[in-house]
């Protein structure tokens, strides 16, 4: 397996020291991955996102979304069957299946939804105000001038 040398990110960036074992992950997560099921990321705007995987013959009940950590883990598993069937060709794969996306911050798990074999699970990033970009606003070196001159006049 290939490595990338991420230390120029390093000179420049504060806190993202994380992003190196969250990159290695992800080449090893996509060298292991089975394909199964398939699915869609969409963006719907800015910052709304849907996840949509074709789970065909699971039922609601089969199904389970979990959040943690900033991983969402969606888990399928077929419940027995007690009939027995006698398949000539079977193409619909109901094996149990792990699909982990790991989630940027801020980006939570609105809703989801099953319909016609797609189960769609909607995120929205909400970034709190407090880390919303404001602006600073510059004084100049003659309104401090004045202010102090206002000042030194009070004073006498």
């Amino acid at each position: 397996m290939k490595t990338i040398d991420l230390s120029p990110l390093y000179r420049s960036s504060i806190g993202f020291d994380h992003l190196a074992s969250m990159l290695e992950g992800a080449f090893h997560t996509d060298q292991t991955s089975v394909g199964y099921p398939p699915y869609n990321i969409e963006v719907m705007d800015d910052n709304r996102y849907a996840i949509t995987l074709a789970v065909a013959g699971f039922s609601q009940e089969e199904l389970n979304i979990q959040v943690e950590g900033g991983v969402l883990t969606i888990r399928g598993k077929k419940k027995g069957n007690d009939q027995k069937r006698d398949y000539l060709y079977q193409g619909i794969a109901t094996r149990t299946f792990e699909r982990k996306f790991n989630l940027a911050d801020y980006v939570e798990v609105t809703n989801a939804n099953l319909s016609n074999g797609l189960l769609t699970i909607g995120l929205v990033r909400e970034i709190p105000e407090a880390m919303k970009p404001k602006h600073i606003a510059i004084e100049s070196d003659e309104s401090n001038i004045i202010d102090h001159m206002t000042e030194d006049a009070k004073a006498a």
